[in-house]
């Protein structure tokens, strides 16, 4: 809680605000059982007695005659009953001025409060995002994209409902029940005493209710995340449960993710549907008490019947806080099992991510790399136990072309992720112009390292947003020159607005071809040091890659250009080839050098080209 409202620290001056104008709200609700009981008392239920009997009182040495004394008692009563009317008509002024008043109080802090919670919540999740983004790609591999966006929606509109809709009204709500208890006691000590004989009742009965609530609402929460989760994995691999007619199989999992929701949600309810009408058969208790020893008083003529009509509103007024406990205490539930999750998220450490040393912070000065690379004794398992590399060696020249080539799983692709920084290797260095990537921000170094990937991922927006990806300092004249250069120009400009195209969510609208020649246009327009292609041209068809291949010959000048492919062909000229199997380098060289070394690079291509080899083909 400490922290919770650590967050709402920055907003003190406008939830001060709140609580006093709640307070004087609280004063006039107090106020008006009081003004009720002066009306029935002094001047309801009250005989017509003259207020000021000695003016209209007849002389002493007068003799008093028939039509002295029937004048006077006409005009007493007359007076009395004029006196009660306008004594009333004040108090009924009185009552509807504090009405009024509360209304424009209570208007003035709902608005107040719910500005400040929307500020706080605002706060809350843009910091969550950001974090989120600073993650590393090892934190996304282990926990589902449904139960994050879970932390960012619906935990966040949790933490918003309990700073707009407890934490003030609880302090109201203490003031209800202070302030009522203090009027009864002040009114009638004996009826007061009757009155809060059910109190031990109330306190064993929300004990309870606190206990069983809060069990239940952890199983509800728990399992509405698995629904989310299950949701956003099935709307993601819907093609592929189309496509293999998987719909009953992935329907019936969902539904006894479903089932289990809703009795875990049943139970909830049963535990709220229990304490609500328990508090008010203590409420009917304690009023059928009231009136049991209040109206005997009454009757005996010890207190007058306007005290309790007053103990009456009195009481209806302490349970009502009482009555809103269930809800209000769902609310905080909901908040706190929120804010568990939440700062769990929170305080996830990505430990390397702020090491930023030797070559300046985010935002300093970025000197462009030379592309030098190099990678010593490398070993990484995404699990510690199980190793994707094992002891990587190799060396990159500045401007040098280098494939890297072998079976699926031979670890590829995650060197390319090292490279990134997108995980950490357990063992070795990885360099960039003899600097260890470690001792590099992170910001820095994606800044200039572009990645082309296999599977493209364009956002909603424009095509123009998706190559630009909101940096302003990307002029639309280089957006358009980086198209030309990847030949993306042409399908560009045939689209309905050109550049100004809408693109939908992935991209769904465009081939995958198109989305790879933009995401070729999105890595080459920040002319990067080091230019990065993880089988880039998989999804592109023979005479679109004749362009791409192009492309890159003119694009890889002047940059150090890491590949990896399947495809031996695109790669026939790279500088260097590397070959992996099982983790770990087994050749270096040319592809004439190493088709000449008839080794399993010379295997790879045998597989792809045909059993037999043509002759002269070592000398291509």
């Amino acid at each position: 809680m400490r922290r919770l409202l650590s967050y709402a620290r920055p907003f003190r001056p406008a939830l001060v605000a709140c609580m006093l104008l709640l307070l004087l709200a609280t004063a006039g609700d107090l106020s008006r059982p009081y003004i009720l009981k002066v009306a029935i008392d002094s001047h309801i239920n009250v005989s017509h007695a003259v207020p000021n009997a000695a003016a209209h009182a007849v002389p002493h040495t007068a003799v008093p005659t028939v039509a002295h004394t029937a004048a006077g008692l006409i005009h007493g009563e007359a007076s009395a009953e004029q006196y009660h009317i306008h004594a009333l008509i004040r108090l009924a002024l009185l009552l509807l001025v504090i009405t009024a008043a509360g209304f424009v109080l209570n208007y003035i802090q709902t608005y107040l409060l719910g500005i400040t919670g929307q500020k706080i919540i605002f706060n809350m999740r843009r910091g969550l995002f950001s974090h989120i983004e600073r993650l590393s790609v090892s934190f996304f591999d282990k926990n589902p994209v449904g139960r994050l966006v879970t932390r960012v929606t619906n935990d966040m509109e949790a933490l918003n409902e309990m700073y707009t809709g407890v934490l003030i009204y609880l302090f109201k709500d203490i003031l209800l029940l202070a302030g009522t208890m203090a009027a009864m006691a002040k009114l009638d000590t004996r009826l007061a005493l009757v009155s809060f004989s059910v109190l031990p009742v109330i306190a064993v009965l929300t004990y309870f209710f606190r206990v069983k609530a809060r069990d239940a609402y952890r199983r509800v929460r728990t399992r509405l995340a698995r629904i989310n989760a299950a949701l956003a994995e099935n709307l993601a691999g819907m093609k592929v449960i189309q496509a293999f007619n998987q719909e009953e199989r992935k329907f019936g999992e969902f539904n006894e993710i479903n089932r289990d929701y809703y009795r875990a949600s049943m139970q909830e309810l049963m535990v709220f549907s229990v304490f609500r009408p328990a508090i008010d058969l203590v409420f009917s208790l304690a009023l059928c008490l009231l009136l049991w020893f209040g109206g005997g008083q009454v009757v005996r003529g010890r207190i007058q019947f306007g005290v309790l009509y007053a103990f009456i509103n009195y009481m209806m007024q302490f349970f009502q806080p009482i009555n809103d406990l269930a809800e209000k205490y769902n609310i905080m539930q909901s908040a706190m099992a929120a804010a568990e999750r939440i700062f769990m998220l929170l305080d996830t450490k990505d430990t390397e991510y702020d090491r930023e040393h030797d070559l300046g912070r985010r935002g300093a000065f970025r000197p462009r790399f030379a592309g030098e690379v190099e990678f010593k004794n490398v070993s990484f398992g995404y699990n510690d136990n199980e190793m994707v590399l094992r002891d990587v060696s190799f060396h990159v020249n500045p401007g040098e072309t280098v494939a890297f080539v072998g079976a699926t799983g031979a670890g590829k692709t995650s060197i390319m992720s090292l490279l990134m920084r997108f995980y950490e290797p357990q063992k070795g260095q990885i360099l960039i112009d003899g600097v260890d990537i470690r001792n590099i921000a992170r910001d820095v170094l994606r800044s200039q390292i572009s990645v082309v990937m296999q599977d493209v991922f364009l956002f909603s927006g424009d095509v123009k947003g998706n190559i630009r990806l909101n940096d302003s300092w990307i002029s639309d004249d280089e957006i358009e020159a980086a198209a030309r250069y990847v030949h993306a120009d042409g399908f560009i400009r045939r689209l309905k607005a050109g550049y100004n195209e809408p693109v939908t969510e992935r991209g769904s609208t465009l081939s995958a071809g198109e989305r790879q020649l933009l995401s070729f246009a999105r890595a080459i327009v920040r002319d990067p040091a080091i230019l990065v292609l993880d089988e880039a041209t998989s999804t592109i068809d023979t005479e679109t890659e004749v362009l791409i291949q192009d492309a890159l010959r003119r694009l890889r000048s002047g940059r150090t250009t890491l590949v990896v492919a399947h495809r031996l062909s695109t790669i026939r000229d790279a500088d260097k080839i590397i070959v992996l199997h099982k983790g770990r380098v087994r050749e270096v060289g040319t592809h004439r050098e190493l088709l000449a070394k008839r080794g399993l690079y010379y295997q790879l291509y045998l597989l792809q080209c045909g059993r037999n080899l043509p002759s002269g083909v070592e000398n291509r």
